[in-house]
């Protein structure tokens, strides 16, 4: 027999579903949501219900806003001439967070990949290819260093070749402050092939 109620058990399973939460953390989660219950979870609820409401996808660069077209597709001051491409919304906001691009984004909506069956026709490659036509001078691509994310890339290398596009990537390999020892074979393979003269 459950020590605890419907309700709750639900509240467990939803908060199970978010990333980095897993039963045991979404079960803490929700006892310490209830006892605060005026202070914690009446806002969260209100907050949640706000943003549903308000949310929207934008229909240029498929980041999240209160508005279509985003602040940052409506920035007059960004590059309109740089588009960096992400798999994510996450990507695009860790970019933003970094300070370290001016230009504008493109919001791929995932990965190829074949064992969880996203193929090409399921990301946002023809609108990509699309605001290519239209000025854009570099493509970076900012893929994800997995297997699915180089796949992806090779994928719009050859899909935006006809366009004329210069197109880029991120550099992988070493990072800033990691020490050779603690590096994964991958990371080790694509810092000598990224090498460049000093």
């Amino acid at each position: 027999m459950s020590t605890i109620g419907p309700e709750i058990e639900r509240l467990i399973q939803l908060l199970a579903k978010l990333p980095g939460l897993g039963p045991r953390s979404a079960r803490r989660a929700a006892l310490d949501l209830l006892k605060k219950r005026e202070a914690l979870m009446e806002p969260l609820a209100q907050a949640m219900r706000e943003a549903a409401a308000a949310i929207k996808t934008c229909g240029i660069c498929g980041n999240l806003d209160t508005a279509s077209p985003c602040a940052l597709c409506r920035d007059p001051r960004r590059e309109s001439h740089l588009l960096c491409v992400v798999e994510d919304v996450a990507d695009l906001w860790a970019l933003e967070r970094a300070g370290v691009f001016r230009g504008r984004y493109h919001v791929l909506g995932g990965a190829l990949s074949a064992l969880d069956g996203v193929t090409p026709e399921r990301l946002n490659v023809a609108a990509l290819i699309e605001r290519c036509q239209a000025g854009i001078e570099e493509v970076i691509l900012a893929m994800n260093a997995t297997v699915e994310g180089q796949t992806t890339a090779h994928y719009l290398l050859d899909a935006l070749a006809a366009t004329g596009v210069k197109v880029t990537r991120l550099a992988h390999g070493v990072p800033v402050g990691g020490e050779l020892d603690y590096l994964d074979e991958g990371t080790l393979s694509a810092a000598f092939k990224a090498r460049r003269a000093l």
